[in-house]
């Protein structure tokens, strides 16, 4: 019997021929990634040393990436002074993946990694954030971790107690229509697993559907594998993949390209038409509470956000400008654009695009998460409703527990933004 994505990696970094789901390993890190939540992990770390009369120390100052772009720049005197901490803490270890706050090299973390090339097929990427599982899009195993763990994973380079998780296999047939994208298919798919179905599970991406989408949608999906659930996502690495690293990541190195084997046991194997789906809403306060468009088209909005380490590429930007040139935000209506990163926003810039979305009426910020936790820019007001093309919607998440979030791609939510309500981008305006 063969081994899945997951398997194969796993027996690689825990020097095994063969893991199967269930067994415990202990897998050497290739990449380890935290952001602000870093002065979290320092005090970890220096505990682990307390008595031990050693300098603290991390096991590869090459193989730690930390970005900065939760609360960019910072909101308040707690957050710049942890920052500073940080700042403090890179120079000490000679930690040369940093990305502060920069305008020319700042940006999201679950971008920064991809566009940068810090990741790549076959790698262990450990994360001190949950939708570290973006980066199975590049062919990687990622998944997040605790502060403690991480701290761990610094000193040791490998992740302890690690369980092998089984695989839900996930095959995409045929071409989405207009204005369907890869967000309404991982939708989609939260609706029909739940928030619970993929627990302990990898989700691993398959179908002809998948090979044609750019990896800009292959991280939009990896992105929100652990709304169900899922311990990662992951896409096997193709020419899309090498294309990206190659083209887009500058990376000259060789590249690891495998599947699965044949014979793999997968826990389960859904099937999807991609031409039968549709827009899809998540609507308050739950990822999979999840309804066709048509279900909301009319819910009166407040506030429209385009960004985040889901959909705030260029061709997310680019999708929402299409659909707002020439015309105008409605009135009543706040449109906030993210891009995910400073390389990002400058591309956006130069091709046109923000001047067309600024013109229509939306605010344009700096790269970083905005208000996607609800601890910086974009907070709602009592009684708002917001429309967003993050990836949570919790009671609360955008700082408010007396307003509600829905969930969409981005075309809904440029054409809402349009008509000041939940709309069809299907439909003319």
């Amino acid at each position: 019997m063969g081994m899945t994505m997951v398997e194969r990696i796993l027996a690689r970094a825990s020097g095994r021929e063969m893991v199967r789901a269930g067994e415990v390993v202990e897998p050497r890190v290739d990449l380890a990634m935290s952001h602000e939540n870093t002065a979290l992990v320092i005090n970890q770390f220096h505990e682990i040393y307390e008595g031990t009369g050693l300098a603290p120390k991390v096991w590869d100052p090459d193989k730690v990436a930390i970005i900065f772009d939760h609360r960019v720049p910072a909101e308040s005197a707690k957050t710049a002074t942890n920052q500073k901490r940080v700042r403090q803490f890179v120079a000490q270890q000679g930690i040369r993946k940093f990305h502060d706050i920069r305008g020319d090299e700042g940006g999201i973390c679950h971008q920064i990694l991809p566009e940068n090339g810090y990741v790549r097929p076959g790698y262990v990427v450990a994360g001190a954030d949950s939708h570290t599982t973006s980066h199975g899009a590049l062919g990687a195993f990622a998944f997040g971790i605790g502060a403690t763990e991480m701290a761990s994973v610094w000193a040791l380079g490998r992740v302890l107690n690690v369980e092998v998780p089984a695989t839900i296999k996930v095959m995409v047939h045929g071409e989405f229509s207009a204005n369907v994208l890869p967000k309404d298919l991982i939708l989609y798919l939260i609706g029909q697993l739940t928030a619970e179905g993929a627990n302990f599970r990898v989700i691993e991406f398959h179908g002809d559907a998948i090979q044609r989408m750019p990896t800009s949608g292959r991280l939009t999906i990896c992105n929100m594998a652990v709304e169900a659930g899922a311990t990662s996502g992951i896409v096997p690495p193709d020419a899309e993949t090498q294309r990206y690293l190659r083209q887009v990541a500058g990376v000259k190195d060789e590249l690891l390209v495998f599947s699965p084997d044949p014979g793999a046991n997968y826990n389960r194997v859904l099937e999807v038409e991609a031409a039968r789906l549709g827009p899809q809403v998540a609507c308050p306060h739950a990822v999979d509470h999840v309804k066709p468009v048509e279900a909301v088209a009319g819910t009166a909005i407040h506030q429209v956000v385009i960004g985040s380490c889901t959909n705030g590429r260029l061709d997310d930007i680019e999708i929402a400008a299409r659909i707002v040139a020439g015309k105008k935000v409605a009135r009543g209506v706040r449109m906030l654009i993210f891009p995910a990163s400073a390389r990002i926003y400058r591309e956006a810039m130069a091709a046109g695009y923000l001047d067309v979305l600024m013109e229509a009426g939306a605010v344009v910020a700096n790269s970083g998460c905005g208000p996607c936790l609800g601890v910086h820019q974009g907070a709602l007001g009592d009684g708002e409703v917001a429309l967003s093309t993050t990836n949570r919607n919790f009671k609360g998440r955008m700082g408010n527990p007396n307003s509600e979030v829905y969930l969409c791609s981005p075309a809904v939510a440029a054409k809402s933004a349009l008509i000041g309500v939940i709309s069809d981008p299907r439909e003319a305006v």
